[in-house]
């Protein structure tokens, strides 16, 4: 039986035509000043002062003319078998000290055979994980803003630097944003080497690469771009290289910098990349043939591309049954619309579509608004702001009285604001049944995005009724349908409609039946398990 294979979402032309011609032409040409200006540095080395000079007391000069007023650079100055002087320099708080004694300068000092070459003795002597021969004095800056310790040698026209690396760093913990019932309990934390020896343990094959790269002026970030071999496209891979190639900036201090230099459109409010604390959630979707970036210095990592369906999938929906979570995933759909849409439905029935209502309940809303001054729309805005500054003062204070303030202070305003006539208990019904559904959305940026779109519609409501509410849901998905993801459509498989691809989307199905992977771009890995998978006694052992 011959297979067909589903028809690619985008092609690799159209992937490139996700940046605009002349930006591309731009880029060409940046690409080829620099390596021209890279050249030039090189063939100027010498006579810019950058290669290592032979004499000891020049380079400490140089080094200490860069580190100028820089308290922590510590020199020490010893010698080789009492024969040799030689230079250490390190960075107090990010060097072992104990280890550079013990390792370092304890051998070298007690050295006896000094009749090999230095290179040979240090490869000998020094015992350290990692030993590099450098000739420039930007390689040993480069060494030593990375807790690496610089040693120089008198009359050697080079340097090297000895791995011997150390500074705190927070243990792992569960993440607190992305807290499951059953899974697994670790999480990423702000040192990208513990976060890729994560992805190391759950992924162990070769074909699991991880690609360097340093990005900020002065900060000098490690961003790490991860993916799996043959099963990320290729056209996608260098998509995500080049857009992360091209941030030219002076610092990086959090993944959610890089996300906005990359995304496809800067101007929505919908995330275009998914960001997660949860090595488990990245090792699944770079098993799915997506790639994941890693940033030095930030818990969340961020994975490319995605689609709107995957702001509301739970990790914890593929460890329990399939049932519960399809389940639980429609409960997501619906409370995601009542977060969306209540309030503003409650304005318009309120105020232009009375007729809509039961009598009896028109009777009882009638008699809760007397006293009340305002129209719907005011107390509906009155009450969205107020429910949305008391969130904002629970997540910025301390952890311990965070929630008591959100929770007591919702109470009390609600209650006192009814006493005073301001808003009418169905509203504070209403903005509390919303503020609860907004808490079912699994992603903080998808659900901040929806929380933000509830404003206009309800302004919509307010001043059209049930017709701007309709025109607030037509432009809200017409803008999520004009969206891309590293160039693939942000409510696939969808629209496009893709059926093949539909059983992870609305439902949630046995795990034996996701037998393909979901199509990105370009040609791809298509099966990621052997089919007829589905458990039976009758097959035994041999399935």
């Amino acid at each position: 039986m011959k297979i067909r294979r589903p028809k690619p979402l985008i092609s690799k032309v159209k992937l490139k035509e996700t940046l605009n011609p002349n930006q591309q032409e731009k880029e060409n040409n940046e690409v080829h000043a620099d390596n021209t200006v890279n050249a030039n540095s090189s063939n100027k080395k010498k006579e810019n002062g950058d290669i290592i000079s032979n004499d000891l007391s020049k380079n400490e000069e140089k080094i200490r003319s860069i580190y100028k007023n820089c308290s922590d650079v510590i020199y020490r100055t010893f010698y080789i078998g009492n024969k040799t002087k030689a230079l250490l320099i390190y960075i107090e708080g990010l060097s072992n000290e104990q280890e550079i004694e013990e390792s370092v300068l304890s051998p070298l000092m007690n050295e006896r055979n000094m009749e090999t070459e230095i290179q040979s003795l240090m490869m000998k002597t020094v015992s350290a994980p990692n030993i590099k021969e450098v000739s420039t004095y930007i390689d040993c800056v480069n060494e030593l803003s990375v807790g690496k310790t610089m040693i120089f040698v008198s009359q050697n026209s080079s340097a090297f630097s000895v791995s011997l690396t150390k500074w705190e760093k927070r243990a792992i913990e569960q993440p607190e944003s992305e807290s499951v019932v059953r899974g697994p309990r670790e999480g990423f934390i702000e040192d990208i080497t513990v976060n890729t020896s994560l992805l190391r343990r759950r992924i162990r094959s070769p074909k699991l690469k991880l690609v360097h790269y340093s990005v900020g002026k002065y900060s000098e970030t490690s961003v790490v771009i991860a993916y799996i071999d043959g099963l990320a496209s290729e056209d996608l891979i260098e998509e995500v290289k080049r857009r992360v190639k091209r941030i030219n900036i002076d610092g990086i201090l959090d993944s959610g910098t890089v996300e906005e230099f990359i995304e496809d459109h800067p101007y929505s409010p919908f995330p275009q990349t998914l960001a997660t604390e949860r090595p488990d959630v990245v090792t699944a979707n770079l098993l799915e043939g997506r790639v994941a970036i890693l940033v030095e210095g930030s818990p969340f990592s961020l994975i490319a591309p995605i689609t709107f369906y995957s702001l509301l999938q739970a990790s914890e929906d593929y460890y329990g049954r399939f049932l519960i979570g399809t389940a639980l995933r429609w409960l997501r759909y619906i409370f995601l619309v009542i977060s969306l849409l209540l309030p503003s439905l409650y304005v318009a029935v309120l105020t232009f579509h009375q007729e809509m209502i039961p009598t009896s309940l028109v009777i009882s809303i009638i008699g809760s608004r007397e006293q009340v001054p305002f129209p719907a729309i005011v107390e509906v805005l009155i009450m969205e702001i107020t429910f949305e500054a008391l969130r904002e003062a629970g997540l910025r204070l301390p952890k311990q009285v965070g929630s008591a303030v959100s929770i007591v202070g919702a109470l009390v305003i609600g209650d006192a604001a009814v006493s005073a006539g301001i808003v009418s208990p169905p509203m504070v019904i209403v903005v509390a049944i919303t503020g609860v559904a907004s808490f079912t959305i699994p992603r903080y940026s998808a659900a901040i995005a929806l929380r933000m779109l509830r404003f206009p519609i309800v302004i919509l409501a307010g001043i059209l009724g049930l017709l701007g509410v309709m025109l607030g849901i037509i432009l809200i998905i017409v803008h999520l349908a004009s969206l891309r993801s590293f160039g693939v459509p942000y409510l696939s498989p969808m629209a496009p409609m893709q059926a093949n691809e539909m059983k992870d989307v609305l439902i949630r199905a046995p795990l034996w039946k996701l037998n393909k992977r979901p199509h990105f771009t370009g040609d791809y890995n298509e099966y990621r398990q052997a089919p007829n998978q589905k458990p039976n006694p009758s097959k035994g052992g041999d399935g």
